[in-house]
């Protein structure tokens, strides 16, 4: 299916696993970051669970719950163990319930593209699961990665048995584990990691199987650079994650990682870069909004990993810019709590906005000014904003400030 002005057919026939894309007034949190094993993560954050809700939060995506051989838990064992470095299973539990009852939904880290076996096989590689539940042989894991499996339907994860998702009995255990998660843990949502590992059909089949209140998936390849600079055009970018949400079915939303790229180019005085050819936003925001989760940060591109770190004296304009705008806004946990308490205190008040105008994923939006150190939009018929050091203020007695901070303003009717 081609890009341009995708709309939403198919979204009524999927029951209640639709129902939040369809609404589109989700509003995610990224509840840790790559330190948070070493800090009780999950008694932390039940500490915190009031004000993640009175903030607004929707959903906050938890780090992976289950065991794992590195502590920050990308390097999966035995999935049904919840004792994790984040915390026992009685700890994540309370927390769970905690969240339940301040209604934020919890999401699951879906880590199913790589799995560390427990013994020998096939080659002399550490490829089989004997001695834990799920204890498959080497024909779950795919040839290219040491495993009597068939070939990848994806990108290899280097260095770790990559599970193949081509094998009925793999794919019938890993559903009856997210049914698991979903029904006896008390998990709502689901983040699919490095989900380009793997092909996006059984992504579909697994949401079908386990039926999460919604699905976020993360398809990260580098944008497009001309030597270190930023193509101004990043459509074939934006495409390969549209193709990747066409692939599930629909079923699931993804990071916007095109709108990343471009916005934390954008603010260092080439604004210009936020409207597109078409006069839309550049990122995957601007042709398929409602399956686009947009966020300026997380655990891989900032925190203390920093692989591609948004630029942190711009991190304000980048929240009026994503908290304002269609699509499906995510906050970093660094942000909201580690880094200025001011910071707190804009989202929040960003977040207020976002809700009391009814801004949600498809609001409408038209793009008035993008020049190298001004960006101005109206969203809606009752929210304007501005970035960038330019001055700018919507004509008309009706505007009234809602929201200002360094280099950036909102109004609203």
């Amino acid at each position: 299916m081609s890009y341009a002005n995708k709309g939403d057919q198919g979204e009524n026939q999927q029951n209640d696993t639709g129902e939040l894309v369809r609404s589109g007034r989700e509003i995610l949190f990224q509840a840790f970051n790559w330190e948070s094993h070493k800090h009780d993560w999950w008694s932390n954050l039940e500490k915190k669970v009031p004000d993640i809700a009175k903030s607004g939060f929707t959903s906050a995506w938890l780090p992976p719950a289950t065991h794992s051989l590195s502590p920050e838990g990308y390097l999966p064992q035995n999935l049904y163990s919840l004792n994790s470095s984040y915390g026992s299973e009685h700890l994540l539990r309370a927390l769970l319930q905690k969240m339940k009852q301040h209604n934020v939904r919890p999401m699951a880290d879906i880590v199913i593209n790589h799995r560390v076996g427990t013994t020998q096989g096939h080659g002399g590689t550490y490829n089989r699961y004997d001695g834990i539940p799920l204890s498959w042989d080497e024909h779950a894991v795919t040839s290219c990665t040491g495993g009597l499996g068939g070939k990848s339907t994806g990108d290899n994860f280097h260095g770790v048995p990559n599970i193949d998702h081509s094998q009925d009995f793999v794919r019938k255990d890993i559903i009856a584990w997210l049914q698991w998660l979903r029904h006896n843990v008390g998990f709502q949502d689901f983040r699919f990691d490095f989900a380009r590992g793997y092909s996006a059909k059984y992504v579909k089949e697994y949401i079908e199987g386990a039926k999460p209140l919604f699905s976020v998936g993360e398809c990260w390849d580098s944008c497009n650079y001309n030597g270190s600079s930023l193509d101004y055009n990043q459509d074939n970018h934006r495409q390969h994650i549209i193709s990747w949400i066409d692939g599930t079915g629909q079923l699931s939303t993804a990071f916007d990682f095109t709108t990343k790229g471009i916005l934390q180019d954008a603010v260092k005085g080439q604004l210009w870069r936020l409207r597109d050819p078409q006069g839309k936003p550049p990122g995957v925001m601007g042709w398929w909004p409602s399956r686009a989760v947009t966020f300026l940060d997380n655990h891989d591109t900032g925190s203390t990993q920093a692989h591609w770190p948004f630029p942190s004296s711009h991190i304000m304009e980048g929240y009026a810019y994503i908290l304002t705008h269609p699509g499906i806004p995510t906050v970093f946990y660094d942000h909201f709590y580690d880094w200025d308490n001011s910071i707190h205190g804009q989202i929040v008040k960003l977040i207020d906005v976002r809700k009391h105008q009814d801004i949600h994923s498809r609001s409408s939006i038209k793009i008035l000014e993008a020049q190298p150190n001004l960006y101005s939009a109206m969203i809606g018929e009752k929210v304007c904003m501005k970035i960038g050091d330019g001055s700018w203020c919507p004509s008309g007695k009706e505007w009234t400030l809602a929201a200002s901070g360094h280099r950036y303003a909102v109004w609203q009717k």
